[in-house]
């Protein structure tokens, strides 16, 4: 009976052993012991090893994409009190389509006895810094458009011949978000010409689904801007001005422009169309 009894013992002491071993691999299992929590651990591991060879990203495509483009502010009072049309977006090229004009010498001073007229309202008018004709709105294009945006350009525009248009009449413009208004100088001839140009340019604008020019443009110079909508009070002074044109020295004044070549702005890059003869 001893014998037995022990021998029983024996085989119920190596049963909970066992069992013990048993509950005691599956708490592991549960609870995440060592060898369990190793295995888990080892990928983890890896990963940040692998984010660590990383390789940088090339300088050639941080230089698409300058810091100075995100830095803009949409501080009116950093731009004089102009404000966007549409909100900047880091990979987003503001662009448009024009003529350029190129002033006289004496259009510096003309220009100034204007502004001292258009004054008299109480604004503050500030001159163009550059002085162009517009044949497309301001569209947005991004990045990657911009090389195939301007080859359509060159391939609509490689049938168009040059001419010349001349602007004399003073009009009054506010944008459409009546945030600013302008002091332009309308065209008076070769206005058949401009429209020509402008289905050119908005057949590439319909390509790439971007807005096309007004269905009834009045082609004109800006000559300069001011804050808010003026266009009533405009009105009072408008005429003076105009005689200021008309009674010129020798005769009206005449802006003349010589379409021998259309640029396109996209951002802070300028893209050159020479009309062939």
């Amino acid at each position: 009976m001893l014998v037995g009894y022990s021998s029983s013992s024996e085989e119920e002491s190596e049963a909970a052993t066992d069992r013990n071993k048993s509950v005691s691999r599956k708490c592991q299992e549960e609870d995440g012991g060592d060898n369990f929590s190793s295995a888990r651990k080892k990928p983890r591991i890896e990963e940040q090893q692998v984010a660590k060879k990383r390789l940088p990203v090339p300088g050639c495509l941080l230089a698409m994409f300058p810091e100075d483009e995100s830095s803009q502010t949409e501080e009116s009072s950093l731009h004089g009190g102009r404000l966007r049309s549409f909100k900047h977006e880091q990979g987003n090229w503001a662009t448009y389509v024009y003529l350029p004009y190129h002033p006289e010498d004496e259009f510096g001073e003309l220009l100034e006895e204007l502004l001292s007229l258009a004054g008299a309202i109480g604004a503050v008018w500030t001159p163009q810094e550059e002085f162009h004709l517009s044949l497309s709105q301001t569209v947005v294009l991004r990045h990657h458009w911009i090389q195939p945006f301007n080859q359509s350009l060159r391939a609509g525009l490689v049938h168009c011949k040059r001419f010349v248009c001349l602007a004399g009449r003073l009009k009054v413009y506010c944008n459409a978000e009546r945030t600013r208004t302008f002091l332009g100088m309308e065209v008076c001839t070769g206005h058949a010409q401009l429209l020509d140009l402008v289905q050119a340019v908005d057949r590439t604008m319909t390509e790439f689904r971007l807005e096309t020019f007004y269905q009834d443009p009045s082609f004109h110079v800006s000559l300069a801007w001011c804050v808010g909508d003026l266009t009533g009070q405009m009105g009072e002074c408008i005429q003076g001005m105009q005689s200021l044109i008309d009674d010129h020295e020798e005769g009206p004044f005449l802006l003349r422009l010589d379409c021998v070549e259309l640029r396109c702005r996209t951002g802070n890059k300028t893209f050159h169309f020479p009309v062939k003869d």
